[in-house]
This record gives C-alpha cells, sequence and structure tokens, in this order.
C-alpha cells in the first residue's frame, strides 16, 4: 500500500502518452447517426470509423435492419429509434410488442447489439409540429417500456423520448434558470412522461443547440453562445456565463418544479453546423467543440448539476437529404462531410490536442468528372429554370447567404447546382445536359472555399447500358445461388425499364424499390406522371 502512490504518480504520464498517441474520446460519449443521405457510406464503414475515433456510444433515428447487423458484435452502446410517424402505431400494446421482437429481443443475445435506450419519437413536441403527437407519445412510450419489461429486458434498456428545448421556456419577466417550467400548452402530457420515466428508471433525454439561440436572432449576445467569453448572467447569486449552462438549468428546474429534480438528464443532440447559414463555419464549430469537450471530459457539469452528463454530438455525417424546413444549416451538422472525411482538426478526447480525426476508410467514389456551366451556351434564357430544377432535387444550401459558396459568379453558381444535381444522379450523362447548358468537366472546378464534391459510388448504381450479346458476361450468372442471379437480373430489367420510362416523354420521376434515390428526367424532356 506504502507505493500505491508512487506507482499512480509514475504511470499517470505513461496512460496520457498512450491516451493521446492513439486517441479516444471523452469518456462515454457518443454521436448521432443520421442517415438521411442520398449516398450512404456502408454501416460497417461508419462503425469502424466510430471506433477508430474512441466513441463508444451511438444514437440512431430508427432500427433499420442493415445498421443494426452490422452493429452486432461491435460492442458500442446504441440508442434505437421510433421515428414520429409510427407513434400512432405504438398506440397499440400489440404493435409495441412487436417492434419490441423485431428490433430488440432479436439482437439480445452474447455478441449481439448492446442495446441501452429505445427513443420514442424525435422531438415530438415542437412547436412548429402543432401539436401532432402531443395525443399519441406518451401512449407510445407507455406501450414501448411495457413491451420491454414483459420482454424480460426491461432493467437494462429504457425507453425515453428526446425532447427539444422549447418544451420548458422560464416567464419574459424573470427570465433566468431558476424559473424554468414546461410548457403551459404540454404541461398535462409532460408531468406523465416525467412521472412515468421515473417510474422506470428511465432518463429525460433534451437537445440543445446554443447554434439556434443565434440563428436568426441578431440581438442575442454572439459569445454567450460558446463557452469562452459571454457576459454572465446572475440567477440567486449563480453566474451563468454560457446559453448551454442555463439552458440546461432551466430544465432542471422545470423537472425539481413537477416533483423531479434529481432525475438523469441526457444531452440527446448538441452540436454546431458548418456551413448553410452566416454562423455556421467550421471555425465557429470548433471554437463551440473547443469549450464542450474539455467540460465534458472534466464533469464540469452544470451549477445545478455538477458532475457528470451523458452527451450525443450532433452529428456524425453529414445528411444531403434532411429537410431544410429548418433552415439551410440542417444538411451540414456532421464532424465528418458527406464521404466520412474529418472537417476541422478536433480533439474528442476533450484535452484540446486538436488533430484530423481518422475518417471513413476504403470509400469508393465516383470517377473524377463534374458538371458544369457550359461557356459556350448560346441561349441562356432558361439558365434560371434549370439552376432551380437541379437546387430543387440536390443540395445547393452552401450557395446561400453567408454559406461557403455565396461568393460564386452567376456562372459558378449554375455549375455548383449543374453538379450537385449531376453526382446525385450517380454522373449519368442525361444529368448534365440541362438544355444544352451543362457540359461535363474532367478538371476540378472547385473554388476557393467552395467544394465542388465527387460523389461516393453507391451499392445501387445503375449498371451500363446492357446489351443482349454481352448479357451473360455483364450479370454473371454463374452465381452461387438462384437468389444471387435474381438479384442481378433485377437489377439489370430495373435499369432497362427506368430507361425506357426517361426515353418516353411521358414520365419525369420514375422511382424504383431497386434505386436508393429516384431518377430525375431532364426538363425538357419532363412528361407529367411520376
Amino acid at each position: 500500500m506504502g507505493n500505491s502512490g508512487f506507482l499512480a504518480t509514475l504511470l499517470l504520464p505513461t496512460f496520457l502518452c498512450v491516451h493521446l498517441l492513439f486517441g479516444g474520446s471523452v469518456d462515454g460519449l457518443g454521436v448521432n447517426w443520421g442517415t438521411m443521405a442520398t449516398h450512404k457510406l456502408p454501416p460497417e464503414t461508419v462503425i469502424q470509423m466510430l471506433k477508430d475515433n474512441g466513441i463508444t456510444k451511438v444514437k440512431l433515428f430508427d432500427a433499420d435492419s442493415k445498421t443494426m447487423d452490422a452493429l452486432a458484435g461491435s460492442d458500442l452502446v446504441v440508442m434505437v429509434a421510433i421515428p414520429n410517424d409510427q407513434l400512432l402505431a405504438m398506440n397499440s400494446y400489440g404493435r409495441a410488442k412487436e417492434w419490441v421482437k423485431k428490433n430488440i429481443t432479436t439482437y439480445n443475445f452474447k455478441g449481439g447489439v448492446n442495446i441501452k435506450y429505445v427513443a420514442v419519437g424525435n422531438e415530438p413536441f415542437l412547436t412548429s409540429y402543432n401539436g401532432s403527437f402531443i395525443n399519441t407519445t406518451f401512449p407510445a412510450l407507455q406501450n414501448i417500456q411495457n413491451a420491454l419489461n414483459d420482454a424480460g429486458v426491461g432493467d437494462t434498456i429504457k425507453a425515453t423520448v428526446p425532447l427539444n428545448a422549447d418544451v420548458y421556456n422560464s416567464p419574459q419577466n424573470n427570465p433566468v434558470p431558476s424559473a424554468g417550467r414546461f410548457r403551459t400548452d404540454i404541461s398535462g402530457p409532460m408531468s406523465q412522461i416525467v412521472n412515468f420515466l421515473a417510474n422506470n428508471s428511465s432518463p429525460f433525454t433534451v437537445n440543445i443547440y446554443p447554434f439556434l439561440s443565434l440563428y436568426g436572432n441578431d440581438d442575442f449576445p454572439f459569445n454567450y453562445a460558446f463557452f469562452d467569453g459571454g457576459n454572465p448572467i446572475v440567477d440567486n447569486g449563480i453566474q451563468y456565463a454560457n446559453v448551454f449552462d442555463a439552458n440546461f438549468d432551466t430544465l432542471v428546474s422545470a423537472l425539481k418544479a413537477v416533483g423531479h429534480g434529481d432525475m438523469p438528464i441526457i444531452i440527446g443532440e448538441v452540436g454546431w453546423p458548418t456551413d448553410g447559414d452566416k454562423n455556421a463555419n467550421m471555425a465557429n464549430a470548433q471554437r463551440f467543440y473547443n469549450g464542450l469537450l474539455p467540460r465534458l471530459a472534466a464533469n464540469t457539469g452544470t451549477p445545478l448539476r455538477p458532475g457528470y452528463i451523458e452527451v450525443y454530438l450532433f452529428g456524425l455525417i453529414d445528411e444531403d437529404a434532411k429537410s431544410i424546413a429548418p433552415g439551410n444549416f440542417e444538411r451540414h451538422w456532421g464532424i465528418f462531410r458527406y464521404d466520412g472525411q474529418p472537417k476541422f482538426p478536433l480533439d474528442l478526447s476533450g484535452q484540446n490536442q486538436n488533430k484530423f480525426l481518422t475518417g471513413a476508410k476504403d470509400v469508393k467514389y465516383l470517377p473524377q468528372q463534374w458538371c458544369m456551366f457550359n461557356p459556350n451556351a448560346k441561349d441562356v434564357s432558361k439558365l434560371a429554370d434549370n439552376i432551380n430544377y437541379a437546387c430543387t432535387f440536390a443540395d445547393c444550401t452552401a450557395l446561400g447567404f453567408g454559406s461557403s459558396c455565396n461568393s460564386l459568379d452567376a456562372n459558378g453558381n449554375a455549375s455548383y447546382a449543374f453538379n450537385m444535381y449531376y453526382q446525385v444522379q450517380n454522373q449519368k450523362d442525361m444529368a448534365c445536359n440541362f438544355q444544352g447548358l451543362g457540359i461535363i468537366s474532367t478538371q476540378n472546378i472547385s473554388q476557393g472555399t467552395c467544394n465542388f464534391i465527387i460523389q461516393i459510388a453507391s451499392s445501387s448504381s445503375s449498371l451500363a447500358s446492357p446489351s443482349v450479346v454481352g448479357l451473360v458476361k455483364r450479370i454473371g450468372l454463374a452465381g452461387e445461388t438462384n437468389g444471387e442471379e435474381q438479384k442481378k437480373l433485377d437489377v439489370l430489367s430495373n435499369e432497362v425499364f427506368d430507361k425506357t420510362l426517361v426515353s418516353s416523354g411521358r414520365t419525369c420521376i420514375p422511382v424504383s424499390e431497386e434505386d436508393e434515390v429516384a431518377t430525375f428526367v431532364e426538363l425538357s424532356k419532363c412528361g407529367n406522371m411520376l
């Protein structure tokens, strides 16, 4: 015993050196893994990326079987989810039991998926939803937790409801954390949910976004959104120098007001976007994380809740198919780009030893070619229509005010829009026509901070045009099983049918279950049918 202190002193520097050399993350740090993208990385690639960066927990937005199968044996702690559009179905206890059997107990075996939470809905009480899910959320929560209990896993797997921070507030005449209360229009359902969570030893999950305090509010004190320079507000002698602490403790006060001031709280989402708004950029994102992560590593907590907080960063990878109703920034929350490559130096261990994270490995890309505005185009009268068409079916959010591509000229804007559409369409030749306004280039046309991407190769990318003579060679009918042969023939027949529809002049957006993305017909050849 007498030498234990000496050994600890001797081993500590060694531990720190190993930690810094091989990387790691804040103890128990999690990330949100969203998949609303036109081209997704294989789940196995993403899981390896998580492991390479020392991330031990992941929060999903569904229970997709491909993702769950890939997570089996990974040892990652997982929060699976039930989307809002399934909440009504979960009001049936029979349906809830079926869901638990299919998505929970199926993976509950040695070497399976380490599921810890089930997220019932996602921010279902947002004011922008106009009460759509108020009456279905609590019954769904009850049924899922009871189904977990009946399946014998309720002691280790807990149901929770990730809620936006707009479910609580402080009155305008006393805007301090200690005055926090749940919104009056949902006070009944919130009391039911909180009581039920407490009775089942489940946590309260909240999403807190300091960025949104700035978004659209030029009067909000800019530095108060970060952790390194805000002018504090004082509440009963407690100083709050940043909006994260003030927001979190407003929730603590709201919970205390309904008799559950000690309820465990999970931060389901917190992060900073890197594009799509004047305040959404890599410099601000890095500043935010450089303040957040050291606090998590030190278990600083907040004034009313000092100590460890379970946190899931939002998000892991950019998602180019997310709704931009809240703002263009919605597609740019990832600490990794669409292709799994790191955006900026970051230290997930919270030691501020920033370096680029380990990116996704062995990523396969489409050929190095871009679609750009044809400088020799003679008739540009329909240029605006074609740009609008491209941006309707591809992600042009980087062109917005204050965004990374906002400084492009008119031709640059057209080239960016055309290329994004071209890449979404897997570089199909006809996707770079735009009534003669587009042309394919093998030279990288990126400009300054504006990156003209090459999309990753999707597993559902179309094959080249088939020929009867080359059919056997093309599809490799020497597959091991009839199922393999059938799958290859399905892909081929889908391609032939798709090309027939596209060339018919009668369709505009052919959709097939064989393809991850729809085919969008060139505007001039677009028919009136989907």
